[in-house]
């Protein structure tokens, strides 16, 4: 990655863990599942086609076998979903934004259905860095906010409250934000 803001620069150097070597307070996967230990930084692009739905207030608000699975060292894969497999009527730009020192300057969006709201439910990159193009415009939600589902699965929220990473029977952790301990 060049030309590169000193924001993300700085924050790319301040990583310990790079996914080369699984540390050992890290839980050994089994069989069909993955360690986050094991997944790279930089983050790692990984088209999924498994169907990923999320409900609010009863109703669709994505649906897609075409989602794009972020993975992370230490953080559960975040599932972007591309514009054209989203209800866009229940999506209203929030205020606020945030950065990733991957894939750039992030910007929120509420659900709405009818009188109910999720407050900043969802993100995305208009802008993303070069080596994240494929989700320029997708939107990844926190499925502490939303009813999230990968393949019928209802899936568990990233501890901590800022990460919006999606835990499922496949991913052993320990992931970031579990405890008190940082994992840089």
């Amino acid at each position: 990655m060049t030309d590169l803001p000193s924001w993300a620069k700085s924050g790319q150097s301040q990583w310990k863990y790079y996914g080369q070597k699984r540390p050992e307070f890290a839980h050994k996967p089994k069989e069909g599942q993955e360690s986050v230990w094991d997944y790279p930084r930089p983050p790692k692009v990984d088209p999924d086609s498994r169907e990923v739905l999320i409900i609010f207030a009863n109703k669709i608000i994505a649906r897609s076998t075409r989602a794009i699975r972020i993975l992370e060292t230490a953080s559960p894969p975040t599932f972007y979903i591309p514009p054209s497999d989203l209800n866009s009527k229940y999506l209203v730009k929030a205020k606020g934004e945030s950065k990733c020192e991957w894939k750039g300057e992030a910007i929120y969006w509420d659900v709405v259905v009818e009188d109910e709201k999720a407050i900043r439910a969802a993100w995305s990159y208009p802008k993303p860095f070069a080596d994240f193009t494929k989700i320029k415009s997708h939107l990844a939600f926190y499925p502490s906010k939303v009813h999230c589902y990968v393949d019928g699965e209802h899936v568990k929220p990233q501890p901590g409250g800022f990460y919006g990473g999606w835990i499922t029977r496949e991913i052993v952790g320990p992931v970031k934000g579990e405890s008190e301990e940082t994992y840089l």
